[in-house]
């Protein structure tokens, strides 16, 4: 499904939305997190895919990919340790704390009496339980019934205590909102409500890193005109559309969200107008994507900057996982999550429908930016959907880099 945002923008970014992300804080995160050693350093590689270019009739697709950002395998690296250090830094003004000395462990003993918590569908839970332990303080991350054992088990990996509960993803916040309340705890959410706003602002600027680095690397030789970003909550199409907007003004790409077809808050939001809940089950193979309710700060900015959302099935985001694992002759192979594929399963079923594409404003001279946001955060459901192991499609990249000497980035 697909819709039009009626009340999307191309005025100069807001200042009241500056106020609230912006370039200049996104960049400030950056040089924070190039001091935590669990971040590699460098930006990540942006591909160009020639060859699913061509397959798609469009000019270029370029794949940002984020699951060699850290070993913790996806972009939420980037959002729940900048939140974590924004908290402590609010917490404990009198101390004067350095942030890039917390990403070197310089205050664990000062910190040992603070405990963080969060719900999660596991890479925002497994971010803040990395970071927490390097910082020093304690952390308990809340699950939810269709989180898989896999990922629970790389959470506690990290040093975290886990809760479980009954129900989806909106019933661990619940819960965790529940016992920051009742223990004293602080709650490090990547969703926002109604008076928790700080930290889900922060976790998104965060985010900005990403647009940055594709800022600058991405070759002259045309600009982008179309972003497809993975929906959830909102957090992270908030994120890179503010400092596209912010960079680009009126000249901005194109923005589509792209969720799944059972948890489409953000789709049922541009209907409504509002920040609204999902239709479906919200049970999805794209387990992060699977959010019932969408975050009100990031509706924020994508009710005036997004400006069409879609859905996709399951079967769909397969498909695009399989279709990054093969590469092609000019192609590299790509490690893509459930979630990390959203994007070009989107575009896939934009283009299998002229139509719709058109509609879009997708044709052969369109260059199209795509985030790939996990690699195999749980192997063995990555193995079993894409057919092949994490390390078998690596092994093919390897070669790929032998043979090109490189992976094309710019």
């Amino acid at each position: 499904m697909l819709v039009a945002n009626r009340h999307a923008s191309r005025e100069p970014y807001p200042q009241a939305l500056r106020d609230i992300l912006s370039i200049e804080r996104a960049q400030e995160s950056r040089r924070w997190l190039a001091n935590w050693d669990l971040i590699h350093p460098g930006p990540t590689p942006l591909c160009s895919m020639k060859d699913l270019s061509a397959q798609l009739g469009v000019q270029r697709i370029w794949v940002k990919d984020e699951s060699v950002r850290s070993p913790l395998g996806s972009f939420k690296a980037l959002g729940a340790p900048i939140a974590l250090a924004r908290l402590i830094l609010r917490l404990r003004p009198e101390a004067e704390l350095n942030p890039r000395s917390l990403f070197a462990g310089a205050y664990r003993t000062a910190l040992a009496d603070l405990t963080v918590i969060s719900a999660t569908d596991g890479n925002h839970g497994r971010g803040l339980a990395a970071a927490a332990r390097t910082v020093g303080c304690r952390c308990v991350i809340v699950l939810h019934a269709n989180v898989s054992v896999e990922r629970e088990d790389a959470i506690r990996s990290c040093g975290a205590q886990i809760v479980r509960v009954k129900g989806d993803y909106d019933e661990s916040v619940g819960e965790a909102a529940r016992l920051a309340q009742v223990n004293g705890w602080h709650v490090v959410s990547d969703t926002s409500y109604e008076g928790y706003e700080d930290i889900p602002r922060d976790v998104m600027q965060g985010y900005g890193t990403i647009a940055a680095e594709i800022a600058e690397t991405l070759p002259s030789d045309g600009p982008i005109t179309h972003v497809l970003l993975q929906g959830g909550v909102g957090g992270l199409a908030a994120g890179i559309v503010s400092y596209m907007w912010e960079l680009h003004e009126a000249a901005r790409p194109t923005f589509v969200v792209v969720e799944p077809e059972q948890a489409d808050c953000l789709y049922q939001s541009a209907l409504q107008g509002r920040p609204a809940r999902a239709t479906g089950s919200v049970d999805s193979v794209m387990a992060g994507l699977a959010c019932g309710e969408t975050s009100p700060l990031a509706w924020k900015f994508l009710q005036c900057a997004a400006d069409w959302f879609m859905t996709v099935k399951d079967e769909d985001a397969v498909e695009a996982m399989r279709s990054l694992a093969q590469g092609g002759p000019a192609d590299p192979p790509i490690v893509a999550g459930e979630s990390g594929a959203a994007g070009l399963a989107g575009l896939i079923q934009l283009q299998r429908r002229p139509a719709l594409a058109e509609r879009v404003g997708l044709g052969p001279g369109s260059t199209v930016l795509l985030i790939n946001t996990e690699g195999a955060t749980a192997p063995s459901v990555y193995a079993q959907l894409v057919g092949e192991t994490e390390a078998q499609v690596l092994l093919r990249q390897r070669r790929f880099l032998d043979q090109s000497r490189s992976i094309p980035t710019f």
